[in-house]
């Protein structure tokens, strides 16, 4: 597969890469890192205020962002090579972006009722780990997790942070729905289900919140770069944050 290399001032920054005839992937390290999700970021959020003639969108992931873009569109700028013509654009987004200050991030609150009907797979993860179901509650709630992108399903967060202590294999066979709400653990990862989806997560509690909303005009509760925290509600609660959200959606 051919390689762009980067900018003669920091060569080892970033690579480029053609992915179909209508995508370019930036990657900007080998492994998942704080600093590598920082260079994601800050380049989105850079080429998101400067968009082109012929760009479609961009997906930021882990370690990468992927830029589409309508080739007939781009080869309108006078060039026979609309991937070369891409390279071109981004070239100084990319040079910029390793000056750009770190971008703000808020803190989202997800209630969850743990355990019961909403978390049937609690006690497997307890077991699994020599702890007790509160522990194990305890230990997911405590820590402050990092959204480090959305995929698998609209609204679905992959989560760094989460403590090895309650790591947990995935199921051998997946289940063949998952509730919207789910919040699971699938050995050093924990994420919440927006959708009913087939999944093999081991699922220790449920949000009331929907992660999801197609026609809101914000469709996803969480973006790349959120910080997120759990936050342990009684049965009760859940039902009742649960009628809260019916009505404000009627």
């Amino acid at each position: 597969m051919k390689k762009i290399k980067a900018a003669h001032a920091f060569p080892s920054a970033y690579q480029l890469f053609p992915l179909g005839d209508a995508a370019i992937v930036v990657q900007f390290g080998d492994k998942i890192s704080l600093e590598v999700h920082k260079k994601v970021r800050a380049f989105a959020a850079l080429l998101d205020e400067n968009t082109f003639e012929g760009f479609v969108e961009l997906v930021p992931a882990f370690r990468t962002v992927t830029v589409y873009y309508n080739p007939w569109q781009v080869s309108q700028r006078g060039q026979h090579d609309p991937y070369q013509a891409v390279i071109d654009l981004l070239l100084p987004l990319l040079t910029k972006t390793h000056h750009q200050e770190e971008q703000p991030s808020r803190l989202v609150e997800i209630p969850v009722c743990y355990g019961g009907e909403f978390g049937p797979d609690l006690e497997f993860v307890a077991t699994h780990n020599h702890l007790s179901p509160e522990m194990v509650i305890s230990l997911h709630a405590a820590t402050e997790y990092l959204v480090y992108m959305i995929g698998f399903a609209p609204g679905f967060p992959y989560l760094g942070g989460m403590n090895r202590l309650i790591a947990a294999p995935r199921h051998g066979t997946p289940r063949a729905a998952i509730p919207p709400g789910s919040v699971g653990i699938a050995g050093n990862q924990t994420g919440v289900y927006p959708l009913e989806t087939p999944g093999g997560w081991q699922l220790i509690g449920r949000t009331p919140l929907p992660l999801f909303q197609p026609h809101h005009p914000s469709p996803c509760l969480l973006k790349a770069g959120d910080r997120l925290r759990f936050v342990p509600i009684t049965q009760k609660e859940f039902l009742q944050r649960k009628e809260q959200v019916h009505e404000s959606v009627d």
